[in-house]
């Protein structure tokens, strides 16, 4: 496999740049000195930004975009063998890298390299972490799977040798990985259409907790599902954490307020460490936020520093995000597009004042939807109204018989009113015509669905 050395920049081209997690690793590199180029499909707001940092865009791919001097070629799982940048970079001879196993290479640069896995819940985690080690003053390298404000985006390139990446488990993408410190949130049933069954991914995450090895810390939820199967016979030091049971570090005397954000005392190892607030909503954030304080007390931080740090924290884009308010109903959007996340999100929103709860939903990949139907009915009748958008196909092209009309269904067959709709104008003008004062609605999904919302809001 092609190594990367920041001693000694080389030239990288990145086919599909313009992606949230590829256009960070880029800006990674040519912070560093490394000669960068890229293609994607149309520009963007990142690619603009990579542009004016240096790197030289192509918008649309060709064999001519790859040249023979570059010393590796990126790809992400979107690029398949007949791309013909793939294509070319194989017959030049070139070393190819996935975006993966870069990123593990970027990582090995790194004395501490932090990563964030679980099915739930990484972007808004690594962004508490990311946080709180700002407000330490540790001048962290962060790579997030979303826009966080108050970094100016997706990456923060800093100048110590602390490192932290969110590590997303598709294709055992995270197995490529080198972390010093893993955590591990969650594990769940999701993507599917890649994993045989739960056993099966529990089995990609014991993979996972192995890397830090007899040297490194792996921190976990006592509460996540085949927690004893993802631990065992792991070499690192283990930290846990839970809601539920005894652990490392805990929480009580849960309070919420008016907008459903909580504040909590946190227990390490059964004595008081301090107490925390939080400015994201939902028990769910509870959780991650004990994560982040078992990262930050590994790392030596004072309870007042992880306490300030997550109080910064206000949220990541398309993370229960406040957009605006039309037709005297306030608006959010949120990225959930699993079941677990889409209860999380919903009880989070039933904390905070509202007539009725409308969700828009745009359900992603038909094999999710297929293989959790019923999972995704149950979180959505959390909702007074639910309108159901057509299937995000994403990398997908089988419908697999089902449809959006078929979640609708059984949502309705719950007892919840639900309609589908094939077009998201379609969306719009129902909700125009159905929504009143004092309503909240949130869009939700993986995919586009944002736009209804920020069509109503002029946006």
């Amino acid at each position: 496999m092609y190594q990367i050395q920041f001693t000694s920049p080389a030239y990288l081209h990145f086919i599909g740049i313009g992606g949230i997690s590829m256009s960070g690793l880029a800006e990674v590199l040519l912070q560093a000195d490394f000669r960068i180029s890229g293609s994607d499909a149309k520009a963007s707001p990142l690619t603009d930004h990579l542009a004016s940092l240096g790197a030289e865009i192509m918008i649309g791919q060709s064999a001519e975009n790859i040249r023979p001097d570059a010393d590796c070629v990126v790809y992400t799982a979107a690029i398949h063998p007949d791309n013909p940048e793939f294509r070319a970079a194989q017959e030049l001879g070139i070393p190819l890298l996935t975006r993966a196993e870069l990123l593990g290479q970027i990582m090995r640069q790194y004395g501490t390299a932090v990563a964030v896995a679980g099915t739930h819940g990484k972007t808004t985690t690594t962004s508490m972490c990311a946080h709180i080690l700002m407000k330490a003053d540790l001048d962290p390298t962060v790579s997030v799977g979303g826009i966080l404000p108050s970094i100016g985006g997706n990456i923060r390139v800093g100048r110590s040798g602390l490192f932290l990446t969110e590590a997303c488990e598709y294709t055992n993408s995270f197995l490529s990985f080198f972390p010093t410190i893993a955590i591990i949130l969650n594990v769940d049933a999701d993507h599917l259409d890649f994993f045989k069954d739960l056993d099966d991914i529990a089995n990609s995450f014991h993979r996972f907790a192995c890397l830090p090895g007899e040297n490194g810390t792996l921190i976990i939820n006592r509460d996540t599902a085949k927690y004893d199967t993802v631990t065992e016979g792991i070499e690192a030091e283990l930290i846990n954490y839970s809601l539920e049971q005894e652990a490392d570090y805990t929480a009580q005397d849960i309070k919420t307020d008016d907008n459903g954000c909580c504040s909590f005392t946190c227990l390490e190892r059964g004595a008081v460490l301090g107490s925390f607030a939080l400015r994201v909503p939902g028990i769910h954030n509870v959780s991650n936020a004990l994560a982040s304080i078992a990262l930050g007390r590994k790392l030596g931080l004072s309870p007042e520093v992880i306490s300030e740090g997550l109080l910064s924290f206000t949220g990541t884009d398309r993370r229960f995000e406040y957009k605006g308010e039309t037709c005297g109903a306030v608006i959010y959007d949120d990225y959930a597009h699993h079941p677990t996340e889409i209860r999380a999100t919903l009880t989070a929103a039933l904390g905070r004042p509202h007539k009725k709860l409308w969700v828009a939903f745009q359900p992603h990949t038909y094999s999710r939807t297929k293989a959790l139907l019923p999972e995704f009915a149950d979180a959505l009748t959390l909702a007074d109204s639910v309108i159901v958008a057509d299937i995000y196909a994403a990398r997908e092209t089988d419908n697999l018989g089902i449809s959006s009309a078929d979640l609708a269904e059984a949502v309705r067959e719950r007892g919840t009113e639900a309609v589908d709709f094939k077009t998201f104008d379609e969306i719009e003008a129902y909700l125009k015509s159905q929504l009143q004062d004092g309503d909240m609605l949130i869009t939700m999904g993986a995919g586009n669905i944002v736009d209804v919302g920020e069509s109503m809001l002029g946006k």
